[in-house]
């Protein structure tokens, strides 16, 4: 099957915008990194000052139930950032395994505000402050900045600050960072993919949201026998589509028209037309045919290089 680079844009985007589709859920007490080490598919128990991780938050059977971007912002305070959507069932359960521990969870959405930073203008504001690799985390102007993978040559950045304060930064359009999200190719769980995904089929553990050293949490021996035991049949990969597609879209192939072969997990507008999709598919499923967007009959999806290198298989 051909695989098309989909040079969207020569543009570099620059600037910031408020990310309303995210939120927050603040973990407080004494236990909040070991409560989370126990809880998500990342070390959190170790998490430096100076680092953020990416997790994945599972269910009994190893599926995806969010994800996060989270970070120390004292000794006894870890932040969560996650989709909107899926914050108030994600924090209703996991409060519901606190028990003994002392960690409290709440929605700190009201009081941490998250922006996304994009390009060199945002690297300038940060200026010395700026993380240099991904998933580096600084104070900033008040604030937390995180490095986020870059996309399409643009370096980004997650800044939770205070809801009183703005980055001094031109505006950035809502749909620009939403599909530098996807080309980015880190999957961000949300209401239409929950319990869908086991963490390899969307490529987590290659951007660093799985520790495969830690101690046990939900789902561990799912995801660890799909790294060790068996060979991965199912990937993310990015696509270009001639039209919009959604989260939790099915795909379908030509090859096998009765059945879906994967899922859209996002999508965004590009710039120059067209949509940039982040799809989990069956492997064999990219190696022949064609892929179709909704149906058998339904739009063709065109192949793309991914960001990233996938790891060998063990």
């Amino acid at each position: 099957m051909t695989t098309d680079s989909f040079k969207t844009s020569t543009m570099v985007p620059q600037g910031a915008v408020q990310l309303t589709h995210w939120g927050v859920i603040a973990v407080d007490g004494a236990d909040a990194a070991s409560f989370l080490h126990g809880q998500l598919t990342q070390d959190f128990s170790l998490l430096g000052a100076d680092e953020a991780r990416l997790a994945g938050y599972c269910s009994p059977k190893g599926r995806l139930l969010a994800s996060f971007v989270g970070w120390k912002e004292s000794s006894e305070r870890v932040l969560l950032a996650c989709s909107a959507d899926l914050l108030a069932p994600t924090l209703k359960r996991l409060s519901m395994f606190v028990l003994r521990a002392k960690a409290k969870l709440s929605d700190a959405s009201a009081e941490v505000r998250l922006w996304g930073l994009a390009g060199d203008a945002a690297t300038g504001w940060l200026a010395d402050a700026a993380p240099t690799r991904a998933w580096g985390k600084a104070a900033a102007h008040g604030g937390t900045a995180v490095r986020l993978p870059d996309a399409h040559g643009s370096a980004r950045y997650l800044w939770a600050a205070p809801a009183d304060r703005t980055p001094d930064l031109p505006a950035l359009d809502a749909a620009i960072w939403r599909w530098l999200e996807v080309e980015s190719a880190v999957a961000r769980i949300c209401a239409a993919t929950v319990d869908q995904f086991v963490p390899q089929m969307v490529n987590l553990e290659a951007v660093g949201g799985v520790n495969f050293k830690k101690g046990c949490y939900p789902g561990q021996e799912v995801v660890a026998r799909s790294q060790y035991r068996g060979t991965l049949k199912r990937r993310g990969y990015l696509l270009a589509c001639p039209a919009e597609a959604v989260a939790g879209q099915e795909v379908f192939h030509s090859g096998d028209p009765g059945q879906p072969c994967g899922m859209v997990v996002d999508a965004a507008a590009a710039p120059e037309g067209g949509w940039s999709v982040f799809a989990e598919l069956k492997i064999a499923a990219t190696e022949s045919g064609t892929l179709h967007l909704g149906s058998p009959q339904g739009p063709a999806l065109t192949l793309r290089v991914l960001p990233y290198a996938l790891p060998s298989e063990p």
